[in-house]
């Protein structure tokens, strides 16, 4: 998790300013964000039930490798000056369309590890949080001084790297049997029975029951398109119109991530003590809004470096919290299903996030934009809470996980796939 999510993050910085320096287009790097993220929803969703038969550990290892072919086209098509933009949305979507499932199979081994290591599922899930943020903070760091010193097109080959590498370490590494699916011979041979689509409506009908991760799922969708907008396009159209370059990007998100890293830390030794509920809120209060605003008042890099600091700390609670709650809830053989319908639910808004930011700051310019992103993430997060459903997340006792994306880094909400 922590070479292919590395990669990831240093892609996260080259990528959008490679097209914006070469379009000058808003609207265009938000279309490339749009190019990618939505097959990555899509075949996420629709990989569930393959996951749960084939099992995680070669669904994994197989589409790291397609990963790493597409990604590294992209620089090798552009220095045989063949990268059309129409080839460069092609590729992406390849990416895109294969580390869905990738990530998947990854997270639906958690438990399984959880299970060997004899841990808490709290603290697994918040250990997998650490390697998130700290893959977060090295990649954005990364990418920021790559993107400045080499040019953008050097931390895409990386990104191929970081894949191949990935890929690697989970075919050869792993103990034997490790990531295989679920369940006997008589098990496996019943999934094969029910077909695929019946298995996809399981999972399905099973999400449809249940009003908390029903509720934590629109939620997090929400939140999701607008961490996907804040990264994809208002962070380097904001980088580029104050003069601060793409370094400023990679140590924004590395300062996030790597207070992203204490609160994981923290977690994990200590969130199964805590009220979830509490824990959960205080972040996003502490992981949204405040990053917004701090762009939109145009203050000194220090004060936003400060800023970012504090909604990474408020940001590394979240996953752990979401996967300790989820992974109690579904059933280990429905794990693949369940979690990719619900991180694809998730994550739907991702794919529009940069596409309509793009169009935004071309209409109206970045300022309003930021200001109405930030009341957006304030007024979700808050209003939410005020459903009864979230009382059930203090209850131990079900059954697994949807985490939050991007970006990363969030969001899994996207906040953490900016961090």
């Amino acid at each position: 998790m922590a070479v292919a999510l590395t990669g990831t993050r240093v892609a996260a910085v080259a990528l959008p300013w490679f097209v914006l320096v070469m379009t000058g287009s808003a609207t265009q790097t938000g279309l490339v964000a749009f190019f990618e993220m939505a097959p990555y929803v899509v075949v996420k969703a629709l990989t569930g039930p393959l996951v749960d038969r084939v099992g995680p550990r070669a669904v994994s290892w197989t589409t790291d490798l397609a990963s790493a072919a597409a990604a590294a086209a992209v620089p090798l098509f552009h220095a045989l000056h063949l990268l059309s933009f129409p080839l460069l949305l092609a590729l992406v979507a390849v990416i895109g369309a294969a580390r869905g499932p990738g990530d998947l199979a990854k997270e639906v081994m958690v438990p399984e590890a959880a299970e060997r290591s004899g841990v808490p599922l709290e603290r697994a899930t918040g250990l997998s949080g650490v390697t998130e943020r700290l893959a977060s903070t090295v990649g954005p760091a990364a990418g920021g001084v790559l993107v400045a010193l080499l040019g953008p097109l050097t931390g895409l080959v990386v990104n191929a790297g970081c894949f191949a590498l990935g890929s690697v370490i989970i075919a050869l590494a792993l103990p034997r049997h490790m990531g295989e699916p679920a369940g006997g011979a008589s098990s496996q041979a019943g999934e094969a029975r029910a077909g695929y689509w019946k298995r996809f409506g399981e999972g399905f009908a099973f999400l449809r029951a249940e009003p908390l991760l029903l509720t934590v799922i629109i939620m997090v969708g929400i939140t999701n398109l607008l961490d996907a907008a804040f990264m994809t396009v208002l962070m380097p159209v904001w980088a580029k119109e104050s003069g601060s370059g793409p370094t400023a990007i990679g140590l924004t998100g590395s300062v996030m991530g790597a207070a992203a890293v204490a609160g994981s830390l923290i977690a994990a030794v200590a969130s199964h003590r805590l009220r979830r509920r509490v824990v959960f809120f205080t972040g996003f209060l502490l992981a949204g809004a405040p990053r917004f605003l701090i762009l939109a008042f145009d203050a000194p890099l220090g004060a936003v470096l400060a800023v970012f600091a504090v909604s990474g700390f408020g940001a590394g609670f979240l996953n752990p919290v979401i996967g300790a709650v989820l992974l109690e809830r579904v059933p280990r053989r429905m794990l693949g299903r369940v979690n990719a319908l619900g991180d694809s639910l998730a994550w739907a808004g991702i794919p529009l996030g940069g596409l309509i930011a793009g169009a935004a700051v071309a209409s109206v310019g970045l300022l309003p934009v930021l200001l109405a992103c930030g009341a957006a993430y304030f007024l979700t997060t808050n209003l939410a809470g005020l459903r009864p459903e979230w009382r059930e997340m203090d209850r131990p006792g079900g059954r697994g996980v949807l985490k939050r994306h991007p970006e990363e880094n969030a969001p899994r909400n996207s906040a953490d796939a900016t961090t």
